[in-house]
């Protein structure tokens, strides 16, 4: 999401920046899990203050909220994983809290790890055919249950996939010759392959995104961390929150 031409949406990206560093070395020093994908682990060396640029935010994303919010977090994540079913439910109290409003936005993006899921790749392409067969909110609706019906160490009931996706909108038929065709396997891949480009190691893997400026949420953080995230970030948008 480009910032519009006039000097003060000029600046805003330029004031977080101080508060980006913040947010990344205070993520880095927290500590919280994530499936990390091989056995070398997932904590970086140092910590990461916004080093890897993801690709902004298009139309062929799934996006839950207002697509011009002033804050974007984007998630790469897995289906199966357990820490990702945690940050899910961090990130739907976020939307119901500030989402309502029109200023944050939650993108969710594949990034299916087979070496530990092997169903996750089959559930992500599902889920991009219930969004192409049904539309964004069913999308969303679709990840919804998949998060809600499994406990949380559970792999997903892949028999049910068809069921999911008739309740969250979609014609079983057209989705299921979505999904047996294939169609959106190289849509997961590219995604999945997109993640590992970006030096992404593990889920959920999160960036908040304000007009040109990346900062990274590792792990699962739990609500009260993105709370704080989003509030230190509303705050310098809105010119509340001083940053020296």
């Amino acid at each position: 999401m480009e910032p519009t031409s006039s000097k003060s949406s000029i600046a805003i990206p330029l004031a977080i920046v101080f508060g980006f560093g913040l947010i990344a070395l205070a993520i880095y020093f927290s500590g919280i899990g994530k499936t990390a994908p091989a056995a070398t682990g997932n904590v970086p060396t140092q910590p990461a203050v916004a080093e890897t640029k993801i690709r902004p935010v298009d139309g062929s994303d799934n996006i839950k909220g207002n697509p011009n919010a002033p804050i974007l977090v984007v998630e790469y994540s897995d289906y199966d994983c357990p820490f990702c079913k945690s940050f899910h439910e961090t990130m739907n109290q976020i939307m119901n809290e500030y989402g309502v409003d029109g200023k944050i936005a939650w993108v969710y993006r594949q990034f299916p790890i087979s070496q530990l899921h092997p169903n996750s790749p089959r559930i992500s392409e599902a889920a991009l055919c219930v969004g192409d067969v049904a539309g964004n909110d069913a999308f969303w609706k679709f990840s919804d249950q998949i998060f809600q019906e499994r406990s949380i160490n559970e792999a997903t009931n892949i028999t049910k996939l068809p069921e999911y996706a008739v309740t969250a909108g979609a014609d079983k038929a057209a989705f299921m010759s979505c999904l047996e065709s294939g169609k959106m396997k190289e849509e997961v891949t590219a995604s999945y392959n997109e993640a590992v480009a970006a030096g992404i190691q593990g889920t959920p893997h999160s960036f908040v995104l304000v007009g040109n400026q990346q900062a990274p949420i590792e792990g699962a953080q739990p609500y009260e961390v993105v709370k704080q995230i989003v509030e230190n970030l509303l705050g310098q948008l809105e010119g509340t929150t001083q940053t020296n």
